[in-house]
């Protein structure tokens, strides 16, 4: 080991990592260097320390208000405009989507990236294909093809690349696809601050969170290169969530006739316990504050019409002007770390693998919701929950957001399109519509005669006869 790295440990207080280095030699020695070499030590003492300001989450909540919000029978601005303003960006290819895609199926069962998860009611079709698809017809739709980043990590990156080339990048023009891995951060042992390792030679690192994003996406180059090709905003969604209306022009309408730089999609919650982060107003500024991080006796405060006081419950749908992410990622405090205390396997001073059996190791992590408080104009939008959010997160058996219940809520979307259209679907039903069939309620009244009846397993695509 060169004197500048062992200078740089010992100053650092890592001093097992310089013992650790004795025991390698050649190609294991020099892979081993080379990832210590990428840690900067004096940040992940800083985060460690916790020399950020700490945050009394109780007092933040008694202050907070309800976030600027376009809501569904919103007086400002009608569907109409706001669609027509989304689709005009949408036809001059002032768009492009980011698809978070980083995380693996572990909680499913699924040893594989959780966008390989088949999902479809009826098809069997996967997340991936999903997403895909709806993308491919919007952009049909609207005569310009809409460029898509996917964010994979370390865990994810090379199953994800290989599952596109082998079925053809799922119909996306190359030129249009991108990949992209977010970065690591190493974990640390909670009670001293030391690097774990996870093997012999090997880092433990994780992956640093959604937030993320805005490095990895301006590191690769990938935010110069969709804003030299005139994107100017990105539609930004999560792999896990099959009912996401992926670019819907409605939704970005509202982002742009607010004058927005972040606009975020959030669906009203009704039970102050459910486990997602809520939208709120704090000091002028428009802030999520976290479901584990909101203290219960606030989640369950109700305004004078017995709504709850904390009802904007986000979704990680977010809309971002490209310009406004330029200037985010040129300022590395814009995006902090967040710290999560977890269980994090490692290896002892004797070279044995350790499952702790509770936590032990500090984590740490960036959400990319932590700009909205930078943003202009930043506001909220709700969406109707049974056409916007249907999580795919635990395996079958759990409470809820469970693969059942997520194929359920497409069923019923799609039966509720149908119906719409004056079809007739029996009680016990399973519909699946493509998008190449239909996008929207719409488009499928448009091609299903009133009185057609369906029942049994129901899959409408292009080509479908009704």
């Amino acid at each position: 080991m060169d004197s500048e790295l062992r200078s740089r440990l010992l100053e650092a207080g890592q001093t097992h990592l310089i013992d650790h280095a004795k025991l390698l030699s050649g190609n294991a020695l020099a892979r081993f260097e080379a990832q210590l070499r990428s840690i900067d030590f004096e940040q992940l003492h800083r985060l460690y320390s916790g020399h950020e300001s700490h945050v009394n989450w109780a007092e933040l909540a008694a202050r907070a208000q309800s976030p600027p919000a376009v809501l569904l029978d919103d007086p400002r601005y009608t569907r109409a405009q706001a669609r027509q303003r989304g689709v005009d960006a949408l036809e001059i290819g002032e768009v492009a989507m980011i698809l978070v895609a980083g995380g693996q199926g572990t909680r499913l069962g699924f040893d594989q990236p959780k966008g390989m998860f088949p999902i479809g009611p009826v098809s069997g079709r996967t997340l991936f294909e999903i997403i895909v698809h709806r993308l491919l017809a919007t952009g049909k739709r609207y005569g310009k093809a809409i460029p898509l980043a996917v964010m994979t990590s370390t865990a994810t990156h090379d199953a994800t690349v290989a599952y596109f080339e082998t079925h053809n990048f799922l119909g996306m023009p190359k030129e249009d696809l991108f990949f992209f891995q977010q970065g690591q951060m190493p974990a640390v042992d909670a009670e001293t601050g030391k690097v774990l390792l996870s093997g012999v030679g090997e880092i433990a690192l994780s992956p640093d969170g959604h937030g993320g994003m805005l490095a990895a996406l301006a590191g690769s180059g990938l935010l110069e290169r969709l804003c030299v090709d005139g994107v100017r905003h990105l539609y930004y969604g999560q792999i896990d969530n099959p009912l996401l209306g992926v670019c819907d022009p409605e939704f970005l309408g509202y982002h742009f006739l607010s004058e927005s730089e972040m606009t975020t999609q959030v669906v009203r919650k009704t039970d102050p316990a459910e486990r997602v982060g809520v939208l709120a107003e704090i000091d002028g500024k428009m802030s999520v504050i976290e479901y584990s991080d909101l203290p219960p006796d606030a989640a369950a405060l109700r305004d004078e019409t017995g709504e709850l006081k904390f009802w904007a419950g986000s979704i990680a749908v977010h809309a971002m002007d490209v310009e406004f992410l330029c200037r985010a990622a040129a300022d590395a405090t814009s995006l902090p770390f967040h710290r999560a205390i977890k269980k994090v396997p490692f290896i002892n001073e004797e070279g044995k693998v350790v499952t702790p059996p509770q936590p032990n190791a500090m984590k740490f992590e960036r959400f990319i919701f932590d700009l909205l408080p930078a943003a202009k104009n930043a506001i909220v939008v709700e969406g109707r929950r049974e056409d916007c959010f249907a999580p795919v997160k635990n395996a079958d058996g759990a409470p809820s957001d469970t693969p059942s219940s997520s194929r359920a809520a497409i069923s019923a979307q799609h039966r509720r399109w149908l119906e719409a259209a004056g079809a007739k679907v029996a009680p016990d039903a399973i519909v699946e519509i493509h998008p190449s069939f239909a996008l929207d309620a719409e488009e499928v009244k448009a091609k299903v005669a009133p009185g057609s009846t369906f029942q049994g397993k129901v899959y409408l695509r292009e080509g479908s006869s009704t």
